[in-house]
């Protein structure tokens, strides 16, 4: 995997290069340098999982990690998120503190209020204020969006409208569930992906914005399905472009990791197009809290 040294300063090569702006939706815990400041930053109330191994404590406490970020590059990554900072246009968002899990039993929402709490102080010496969130593994939980908003979260990512995309736990998930998420990449079988941001809705003062398409990374073994699955997203980009809607494309940098090349290489085809769907179209790039700009002002006009 070559994601710090490769990947993630290929991305941001790539955004700088043609003024993409993003959210990084970053877990708190790699955030820190060394093992001092992750110690000084923990809460107090972490997660009661019925599953323990869920738990990145449990696996700290159990498996282990280094004590600083030369020695642990994949726990401490503090370097990465100051470049990340210094590219313009890119957002810090956070991923909770401990990715932690919204939909999983044994967790409450004051564990979960403490997380979001550590992952504002560990973000504190970057000067930067979390004002986005991705729930891990798109456990989207609306119960816990009043405890965002009091922490200071204006905006998170909801999942597609598709009823393969409802997300309830990864404990014994429907195998059917993952197939049709997979096959939604490549052959359409889900709903529209795009929408415009008046249809944007805020609940407990957090403005939801809905994922549109996961970015699948490239792969030997899928051949044809890898033109598929980048011929789907630029469709959809044009789509999203000539009707002034939004389209929100995602993945994680470390799913680049095995071939950064060829994968970079993907991204790059789609900042091109994004690119000639800018001067064509006016389609803009936005971060997370842009896009909760934007449905203030709206709406504000809407309702005058």
């Amino acid at each position: 995997m070559r994601t710090r040294e490769q990947v993630i300063p290929g991305i941001l090569e790539l955004f700088n290069q043609y003024a993409i702006h993003a959210t990084w939706a970053t877990v708190g815990l790699l955030f820190h340098k060394n093992r001092v400041e992750l110690e000084n930053t923990i809460p107090i109330d972490k997660p009661t999982y019925d599953f323990l191994n869920l738990s990145a404590y449990h696996f700290m406490k159990h498996e282990g990690i280094g004590n600083d970020e030369l020695e642990d590059p994949l726990h401490y990554s503090a370097s990465i998120v100051k470049k990340i900072a210094s590219v313009p246009y890119q957002e810090l968002g956070t991923h909770s503190y401990s990715h932690y899990f919204c939909n999983e039993p044994g967790q409450t929402p004051e564990q979960f209020r403490a997380d979001l709490q550590a992952a504002k102080k560990a973000a504190e010496p970057f000067n930067v204020a979390l004002n986005s969130l991705v729930f891990p593994r798109n456990q989207f939980n609306s119960g816990y969006l009043a405890v965002c908003k009091q922490e200071g979260i204006k905006s998170v990512r909801t999942n597609p409208t598709d009823w393969f995309w409802n997300i309830k736990s990864t404990q014994k998930e429907s195998k059917w569930l993952r197939l049709f998420r997979g096959m939604d990449a490549y052959i359409p079988s889900g709903d529209k992906k795009s929408y415009p941001v008046s249809q944007l809705k805020m609940q407990e003062g957090v403005l939801l914005q809905p994922a549109s398409r996961l970015l699948r990374p490239w792969s030997p073994k899928l051949k044809f399905l890898n033109h598929l699955k980048l011929r789907r997203i630029l469709k959809e980009m044009t789509q999203a472009a000539k009707a002034g809607e939004v389209y929100h494309l995602w993945w994680h940098p470390h799913n680049f990791g095995w071939h950064p090349e060829q994968n970079l290489k993907e991204l790059e085809t789609i900042v091109k197009h994004f690119e000639k769907l800018q001067k064509k179209y006016g389609m803009q790039s936005k971060t997370m809290t842009e896009v909760v700009e934007d449905y203030t002002l709206v709406n504000a006009a809407t309702n005058k």
